[in-house]
């Protein structure tokens, strides 16, 4: 039963809080206990005399109520809350951080949700009409991004360069690659969240699409040429109609919530951190090409860009600059992407043993955050010959 005139153990977080320059009200105590994020105080003994009996608050209370007194305020879901304390490191209760994690994963959501047990073909039948009726499509290159990409561009027809050079554009040997518009990504981005898969055909032509002023793409040509290169790797990973799928084809979103629920609060704690670090890497790479774009010359920072936008590090470069400010939902789902991908490469690493892992340490092939997130993890869950021994932390 709510009331205005706090227990004794309330007594003392309210202080606590006072003390810290923070307004707390017996009422907002109330409410961070109902929705979980506050544990409840610790019963005490007897007081005697029909005193009652004493309480004391959990040792972890007092932390957490600093930390909601910070965070709190209109509009904030519960669910924001749990994420922005768990990324502190405060000690929200496990099953509140393990839920809001799994919220996350629900704000996903794909048209013919309401009929998850259609027949899958027709799903994906329906999906691309209502995509081609709604005219729903994917930002691809954000307007930074292609600003950057411009300058780059201009600057280096002044000094008679081209990107990627000869010898490196030679190894794309597709020379007629599919056109793939917006709309043709979004569809292929919606059928990979019901399947959890994708072929290399809508990899190849998402990597071609993300870079649509390119005149040769090594990078995407070496995946659509997966079978061809290496035919026993690609029947090891790939199913009969093309798909990389490293286990059971299911709703990538079932795989999330999957993570959410079991992986160790350590291993999200520090995919969370490294997702910050990429998000500030992206950025300021941003900032140093543009500075050298405003001198007039093409440095350090722009050979960094140009080769990150053909590589694994592209998708995530672009993906920051997509969204100027990221709620905790979005950097909780980035969270388990980034942890869904470790878990794929410990898969394909147990499949394809020393599968050319040095690749990783070449330069702009994935955000450095990234790569010393997975030299950690792997290193200390797989230290076998692999992952864990060749790839080393960005220097």
């Amino acid at each position: 039963m709510s009331t205005n005139t706090p227990s004794a153990a309330d007594q003392l977080l309210l202080d606590h809080a006072h003390r810290h320059g923070f307004a707390v009200t017996v009422k907002n105590l109330e409410v961070w206990r109902r929705r979980r994020l506050l544990p409840g105080n610790i019963p005490g003994g007897g007081l005697g005399r029909g005193k009652g009996s004493a309480s004391s608050p959990a040792p972890e209370s007092f932390d957490l109520v600093l930390g909601l007194a910070r965070h709190a305020g209109r509009g904030k879901r519960p669910t924001d809350l749990a994420l922005l304390l768990f990324a502190e490191g405060l000690p929200v209760p496990e099953q509140t951080v393990r839920a809001a994690f799994t919220a996350a994963v629900d704000t996903i959501t794909v048209h013919g949700d309401d009929e998850p047990d259609r027949d899958p073909d027709q799903r994906l039948d329906d999906l691309a009409d209502h995509i081609a009726d709604a005219g729903l499509t994917v930002t691809l290159v954000p307007a930074r991004a292609r600003r950057i990409d411009e300058g780059i561009a201009r600057l280096a027809r002044v000094g008679g360069h081209t990107w990627p050079p000869a010898e490196l554009a030679s190894f794309d040997e597709n020379p007629g690659p599919s056109p793939s518009t917006p709309k043709d990504v979004a569809l292929a981005a919606a059928a990979a969240v019901l399947t959890g898969s994708m072929s290399l055909e809508d990899i190849g032509d998402m990597l071609r699409a993300m870079n649509p002023t390119a005149e040769a793409n090594p990078i995407a040509s070496l995946v659509e040429t997966t079978r061809k290169d290496a035919p026993g790797v690609a029947d090891t990973v790939l199913t009969d109609d093309g798909h990389l799928a490293l286990g059971p084809v299911r709703d990538a979103r079932d795989q999330l919530r999957d993570l959410a629920a079991t992986a160790p609060l350590e291993d999200l704690a520090r995919a969370w951190k490294t997702a910050e670090r990429v998000r500030q890497w992206a950025l300021d790479l941003c900032t140093r090409v543009e500075g050298e774009l405003s001198a007039g010359r093409l440095g350090e920072a722009a050979g960094e860009w140009q080769i990150c936008r053909y590589t694994m590090a592209g998708p995530a470069l672009l993906d920051t600059l997509k969204q100027r400010d990221r709620p905790p939902a979005q950097h909780a789902l980035d969270t388990l992407l980034l942890h869904y991908q470790l878990d794929e490469f410990q898969r394909l690493d147990h499949l394809v043993p020393g599968c050319q892992w040095d690749l990783l340490e070449a330069e702009g092939m994935m955000p450095p955050p990234i790569r010393e997130l997975f030299q950690d993890l792997i290193s200390r869950n797989a230290p076998h010959a692999g992952l864990g021994a060749d790839v080393r932390p960005a220097s």
